[in-house]
């Protein structure tokens, strides 16, 4: 059977491991496409190789109104992973694209690496290492986890699943979302519900969990750092743009806060010259929280099956 569908396959992860899929996606009908380089496609690169595809699995590609404009044939986006803010939803309404994700597959990676970095800083782990290969036998002050709050902004599948491990910690826990979560999960964790500016206020550790929209972008600035302990730590793993970096530099070199640990950045890859890459209060990881090869598998699965169901969907109207 020849290919009945062009499909376009940029997410980074998946295309590192196409070819387990090749012969099933090809006996489906898929003609697969690649770029020729595996870096994030800008609005030029999305626009030229768009306009015949009939279906994307995409990373964190940007599909603006130009692209979607550019996509004569496109039925359907299937976002690998969860954030879709780098997709023009209204210009795909338009047009009748589909626009898919795969929530909640990632969350136990991630929210390991957040309680990673919460250890870290409460037990002072990377700088205990350091003092000692450099032949120093020096204690740090420290905390135990129960003896801190943990302010987590966004309760969806992540700031749920970071709150489970916190609980099982014994941290108190303030919680903060436009969407209350579970009754039964408040109870199990025995989290309390409060204002951002509580949250901001009482945290020892503040961690950001939820999507970047208009409403988050820089959700997280100079007012939001001024509210924060001296002592507190800002961890995020979920879009470098719900902190305003050079607000938060500011803090940091300030002492406003005493850190921060972060997976994920404005403008990505973060610059060598970066000045946060100099800072000894400051944690960094390549936009890297979610790394799980079984969780990626079940996302390469996933992203695949939302792939064909709306491919064969429009296909049958």
């Amino acid at each position: 059977m020849g290919a009945r569908w062009k499909v376009l396959i940029t997410a980074p992860h998946l295309r590192a491991e196409i070819d387990r899929f090749r012969a099933t996606l090809e006996a489906r009908g898929v003609e697969i496409v690649l770029p020729p380089d595996s870096h994030r496609l800008n609005e030029d690169e999305m626009a030229a190789l768009i306009h015949d595809v009939h279906g994307v699995i995409c990373g964190d590609d940007r599909f603006t109104g130009r692209v979607i404009a550019a996509a004569t044939c496109l039925k359907v986006i299937s976002k690998w992973g969860v954030g879709v803010d780098a997709i023009n939803r209204a210009a795909c309404a338009r047009r009748g694209i589909t626009v898919r994700n795969t929530p909640g597959l990632l969350a136990d990676p991630v929210a390991d690496t957040v309680m990673g970095y919460i250890l870290c800083f409460a037990r002072q782990l990377p700088w205990l290492d350091r003092l000692m290969k450099t032949e120093r036998w020096e204690r740090l002050p420290a905390r135990a986890l129960n003896e801190c709050t943990l302010s987590i902004i966004g309760l969806g599948s992540v700031g749920q699943a970071v709150a489970s491990r916190a609980a099982a910690f014994g941290m108190r826990l303030l919680g903060n979302d436009v969407v209350s979560p579970p009754h039964a999960f408040l109870q199990q964790t025995k989290m309390k519900l409060a204002k951002q500016e509580e949250l901001l206020a009482e945290g020892d550790f503040v961690n950001l969990n939820c999507d970047l929209n208009p409403s988050t972008f820089h959700l997280i600035g100079d007012e939001e750092l001024r509210l924060m302990k001296p002592s507190a730590v800002l961890i995020n793993c979920a879009r470098g743009a719900l902190i305003d970096e050079p607000a938060l530099l500011r803090a940091l070199q300030q002492g406003v806060i005493a850190g921060a640990a972060l997976d994920v950045f404005e403008f990505e890859p973060l610059p060598l010259n970066g000045p946060l890459r100099r800072m000894h209060n400051v944690l960094l990881a390549p936009h890297a929280a979610n790394s799980s090869q079984v969780a990626f598998n079940r996302v390469h699965e996933a992203v695949i099956a939302n792939l064909m169901e709306e491919l064969e969907r429009a296909t049958a109207l």
